[in-house]
């Protein structure tokens, strides 16, 4: 009888050790694993003074490229929300997923976006000629490639 408890056990521990293999909503690029995801809040200290890593983290869209769904931002915790782009364009996301979750697979980095490339990302949030031509000087951000998105059901 002991046994067989035991080996109840076991297959229970088991089967829950590899339910959550995979995580559940729409996804899109390579595959996202489950698993030391980090808040994209904390991304900037996951980077350990790095300009660039190699992680997967959540956050909440702000809002996604108007154009055709090559970009979407996330929420951070200073107000000023962080762009993700796709690694090679490989995909695009839906332009209705602005306040879901997401969990992204790639690479973090720090670096600085030119005037062309920032007066770019206006244009596709079709903001006003007026609005676009005020950008005049580079930005220093936190930004992230993704090779994967799960947009999660929850």
């Amino acid at each position: 009888m002991k046994k067989i408890i035991f080996s109840l056990g076991f297959c229970l521990i088991a089967a829950f050790s590899f339910a959550q293999t995979e995580l559940s909503g729409q996804k899109f690029g390579d595959a996202v694993s489950p698993g030391n995801i980090k808040p994209a809040a904390k991304m900037e200290a996951a980077m350990n003074g790095k300009d660039t890593a190699d992680m997967k983290i959540e956050g909440k869209v702000v809002e996604v490229c108007k154009k055709k769904g090559c970009w979407m931002t996330l929420e951070m915790p200073n107000g000023e929300p962080m762009r993700v782009t796709f690694k090679d364009y490989a995909f695009f996301m839906p332009m209705d997923i602005v306040g879901k979750k997401v969990v992204l697979d790639g690479i973090a980095k720090k670096q600085n976006i030119s005037v062309e490339t920032l007066r770019h990302y206006a244009e596709d949030a079709k903001k006003s000629p007026e609005e676009v031509a005020k950008i005049t000087d580079p930005k220093k951000e936190l930004a992230f490639e993704a090779k994967g998105v799960v947009i999660l059901d929850k």
